[in-house]
């Protein structure tokens, strides 16, 4: 119940870097999260630098995406 309470929480304010990589590369996103973890326990944190990098250009594609003109208003 707890477990799935917090799962829930990361889903709906991570930043889905995850979730984008599942898409493209058509694999589940759990399976590359999971991925992601063990790799930054064997690699000392150094994949956070790497998913923090992608979450940042995701973020930005989003703003870029939603630029309105001035015919809008």
């Amino acid at each position: 119940m707890v477990v799935r309470r917090i799962q829930d929480f990361f889903e709906q304010y991570a930043f889905g870097v995850c979730t984008f990589l599942g898409e493209k590369l058509g694999l589940a996103s759990s399976s590359i999260r999971l991925f992601f973890i063990y790799l930054s326990f064997l690699t000392l944190g150094s994949p956070i630098v790497i998913y923090l990098s992608l979450a940042f250009i995701l973020d930005m594609r989003r703003h870029l995406r939603k630029r309105s003109t001035i015919w809008d208003y």
